[in-house]
């Protein structure tokens, strides 16, 4: 049986003991269990390669290819993986080797804007900085059984569309242009309740703050509603806190959980490794 340690009562747990690239098929069905049940998994003093990181991360599934056509010649030339993303401040000879750099993250869940996100994203800490670049946890089970009764009857049935011109860091995305009102956004419809399709359970499923509207509302009805839902989102008794230290591996069920990523000091060098774990299709 595997020792887990909850990090709180029933959002988040300590995995201890394994080595994630020795684990069999039996111990990553344990696993399994465990991170659909507690949504966010750490694993402590991992010695992992970036293949020790794809084997296990391609248990949970299918995984994203890293967007290379987008990188500098000088950087593709080191690519040895397609699917490990490097997620880093650094920048060598003037050019960032990774992204997402230095800045704070908000409140979201992983490329909520496509038609079928990832249900699962695993990260890897290689070179930690003294302070800053956090990761932050909130359950959204939780979130949607601590909304009203009187809410829960209003937003049934509502759907948002999810913003895809903007990252989680607010940068426009290559190939987009920029846009005042939120309802010309491009990106998919989600429905604001969804039911995990594992657990059952519902959960809300907001994606990210901004350039997000309510289907079908008035643009200030819109942002009313979704202000009033982002206050019960990632309440203090519903958040988890990862400060970083070299060989974590964390992750987390995307489909009921959001994150955000504190600012890091651009002075101080932060490296991660991300594998994003793509839904399996219908057979």
């Amino acid at each position: 049986m595997l020792e887990i340690k909850p990090i709180s009562e029933k959002f988040g747990a300590d995995i201890v003991g394994l080595q994630l690239d020795e684990i069999s098929d039996a111990t990553f069905e344990e696993i399994y269990a465990a991170w659909l049940k507690y949504g966010v998994l750490r694993f402590r003093d991992q010695h992992m390669d970036e293949d020790g990181l794809q084997c296990f991360s391609q248990r949970f599934g299918p995984l994203e290819e890293i967007p290379v056509g987008r990188l500098p010649e000088e950087i593709k030339k080191k690519i040895t993986n397609i699917y490990v993303t490097v997620i880093s401040n650094i920048v060598e000879n003037g050019k960032p080797i990774g992204g997402l750099g230095s800045g704070e993250a908000n409140w979201h869940s992983d490329m909520t804007y496509v038609e079928t996100p990832p249900p699962a994203s695993v990260l890897l800490g290689v070179e930690i900085p003294p302070a800053g670049g956090d990761t932050w946890f909130a359950d959204q089970y939780a979130a949607y059984e601590g909304l009203p009764a009187d809410l829960k009857e209003r937003i049934a049935g509502l759907s948002i569309k999810h913003d895809a011109a903007h990252t989680s860091v607010g940068e426009l995305r290559p190939g987009f242009e920029a846009f005042d009102d939120p309802r010309n956004a491009p990106g998919a419809v989600h429905p604001i309740v969804s039911t995990h399709p594992e657990s059952g359970r519902k959960c809300l499923y907001l994606g990210r703050r901004e350039w997000a509207c309510v289907v079908g509302l008035e643009l200030g009805e819109s942002e009313a509603l979704l202000d009033e839902l982002w206050s019960y989102a990632a309440r203090d008794e519903n958040v988890i806190k990862q400060i970083w230290t070299p060989g974590d591996v964390i992750i987390w069920d995307n489909r009921c959980t959001l994150h955000r990523r504190d600012e890091i000091d651009p002075s101080h060098r932060r490296l991660l490794r991300r594998c994003q774990v793509l839904a399996r299709q219908a057979s």
